[in-house]
C-alpha cells in the first residue's frame, strides 16, 4: 500500500488477520512504548513474540524473548517494527528470508521507509507504516473514545461488545 493513509476497514482487517506477532525492538522497561505495545497485544488475545538481542533467554511480559526473526520456532504472522527508519530494510530483508513469510510488516509511529516497503508488497505482503497496532485497535474497538481520545466516532452509545475476551473487539479472529 505505501502510503499514509489507511482505511479503517484496511486496518481492521489487518489485525484480524494476524495471531502471531513479533515486535522487534520490544524493551523489557516497562515505560517503554514496546512494553505498553506488547503487553497490550497480549491482553487482546495475539501470541506476541518479543525480539531484542540483548533480553535473548530472558522472559519480558511473560513472553520468551528471541535474539532474531530467525530464532523464532513457529510461524509470525505480524512483524511489529520499533526501530529506527534506518534499521528497517534489514529486520524487512530477516523477515522476507522466514519460511512462511509474514503477513504484515507493521513500522510503529514515526517510522516509515519506502523501499523496504516495496519490497515487503512485491513478495505478497501488507505493509502499514506510521501507525500503532495498540492504538489503532483501541481505536477500532471504540476503547479509546471512552478515555477522551478523538476516536473519528461521534456517539452516544456505549459501543457493542463483539466476539473474544477482550472489552470490545475489533473482528472475531480463528
Amino acid at each position: 500500500m505505501c502510503e499514509d493513509i489507511y482505511s479503517d476497514d484496511h486496518i481492521r482487517q489487518v489485525l484480524g488477520k494476524v495471531k502471531t506477532i513479533a515486535i522487534v525492538g520490544a524493551s523489557a522497561n516497562q515505560v517503554r512504548p514496546s512494553y505498553f505495545v506488547l503487553k497490550y497485544l497480549l491482553s487482546k488475545g495475539y501470541d506476541v513474540i518479543p525480539v531484542n538481542p540483548g533480553q535473548a533467554g530472558k522472559e519480558i511480559c511473560g513472553q520468551m524473548t528471541y535474539a532474531s526473526l530467525a530464532d523464532i520456532p513457529r510461524p509470525v504472522h505480524m512483524v511489529d517494527i520499533f526501530r529506527a527508519s534506518d534499521a528497517v530494510p534489514a529486520v524487512v530483508d530477516e523477515a522476507l528470508a522466514l519460511d512462511p513469510l509474514p503477513r504484515v510488516i507493521w513500522m510503529q509511529l514515526g517510522i516509515r521507509h519506502d523501499a523496504a516497503a516495496a519490497m515487503a508488497e512485491a513478495r505478497g505482503i501488507d505493509v502499514v507504516m506510521d501507525r500503532c497496532p495498540k492504538i489503532e485497535y483501541a481505536r477500532l474497538a471504540g476503547e479509546i473514545g471512552w478515555a477522551g481520545v478523538a476516536s473519528n466516532v461521534i456517539s452516544s452509545k456505549k459501543p457493542k461488545a463483539q466476539a473474544g475476551f477482550q472489552r470490545y473487539g475489533i473482528v472475531p479472529r480463528d
